[in-house]
Order: C-alpha cells, then structure tokens, then sequence
C-alpha cells in the first residue's frame, strides 16, 4: 500500500508544532491520524520530529500490522489503535510528556472539572490510567477501558498525557486545554486549600454538549 500522504503530512504538520511549542520534547511521545476504518498514519519509532517528512511515516492497521514506511513504527502503536477502534469520533491521538501533566501523573490524582471550557472540549474530569509498561498489551487494554468514558484527555501514571481530537486542529487545542488545567490544578492542589469545581449539574449540561459533538461530528 503507498503511504497515504495527506494523513502522513498532518502526522508531520502536528508533530512539528507541538515540537516547537515544547509539547513534545526530544523523541518523546507519539502523534497519530486515523487513515481509515481500519488503520493509521503514526510517527516512527526513536525519530527526530523537526527533520520527519511523510516518507518516514509509518501506516499500521488495527492488528498493529504495518503496511507501508520503510521506518519502525512508535513503540506505542497498541493505544492508539485501541483508542481509533473504540472511539469512531477520534481522528487524531497526541501522547505527550508534557511537563504539567506529566507532574499530575506522578501524584496519582485525576484533575477534577475545573473549568468550563475543560468539560465542553475534554470532559467532566481529566482520569488517571494506572500505569502500564509501554508497548505492553496490558496498556493497550486499560486505555480502551478508559476511553469508553467519551473523554478527550487522560493522565498516564508515572508516563505523561494522551490527547483527543476530532481534527488536528482540536487535539491540538485540547493539549493546550490540559496543560493550563494540570498547571492549575497543581498550583491550587499545593496550597492545601479546597480546589472547587464546576458544580455537578452544570458539568453534566456542558459534557451533554461533548457528547452530542460526538455523536454527529459537528465539534467547534
């Protein structure tokens, strides 16, 4: 199969940009697009984002078998196929070590619904996934567990952040969402004070608005 160049350029486009915003640092991380049905566009394995071009892009299926690029696909290709297999709403998957939430990840605490746009782009509550060695199937099981919930972001304990979106324009924005929440909530968590929330009827009001975005594709 040739590499599908459109999917392979906004894979490059994306992780170029959250490269160069200090999302994505080194080789760490991974940034993936659905292609289709069946498989994705993902970076390859241990590859400087800022020299990556299209070529170097990796297709898998959903069976993790690679079908086109010469390069060794991220070793975390499993969660993202569990995510695309899941969740038909998600068109591309950002996975970061991004420093906030990373700090987030190494306290074991979920980031409850602290602010408005949070809930209506990432949803009621940002949840931990118990940490799982990378590459392992048992990472890949409990984030498609995870995933269920319809949220678009997550913690991964002792790892870093996974990242949803509907385009590369929203999962882009919604890193941006999760590090001004995770700086938030850890400045307001150490103060020892009560950190408040959203109230519960209105976080289920403003996630009903997520959810029927989903549902018919229409997320702005």
């Amino acid at each position: 199969m040739e590499i599908n160049h459109s999917a392979a350029a906004e894979v490059v486009a994306v992780s170029q940009n959250m490269t160069r915003q200090g999302f994505l640092m080194g080789t760490g991380g991974n940034v993936s697009v659905r292609v289709s049905d069946t498989s994705m566009a993902i970076t390859p394995s241990n590859f400087d984002y800022m020299v990556m071009t299209a070529d170097d892009v990796c297709v898998l299926n959903w069976d993790l078998q690679q079908v086109s690029g010469s390069r060794k696909p991220s070793i975390e290709s499993g969660m993202h196929a569990a995510i695309y297999q899941t969740r038909p709403d998600v068109q591309v998957i950002i996975h970061t070590h991004q420093v906030f939430a990373s700090a987030v990840a190494l306290i074991n605490k979920p980031i409850p619904g602290l602010f408005d746009e949070q809930i209506r782009f990432l949803g009621k509550s940002i949840e931990i996934i118990p940490y799982r060695p990378s590459g392992t199937g048992w990472l890949r099981s409990a984030i498609a567990k995870k995933a269920k919930n319809h949220c678009n972001a997550y913690i991964l304990q002792n790892h870093g952040a996974l990242i949803l979106g509907d385009s590369p324009e929203r999962a882009q924005f919604n890193v941006e969402i999760l590090e001004k929440c995770a700086t938030a909530f850890l400045l307001a968590y150490f103060t020892d004070e009560r950190v408040t929330k959203i109230p519960a009827p209105i976080r289920e009001i403003i996630f009903a608005k997520l959810r029927k975005d989903q549902k018919t594709g229409t997320l702005s």
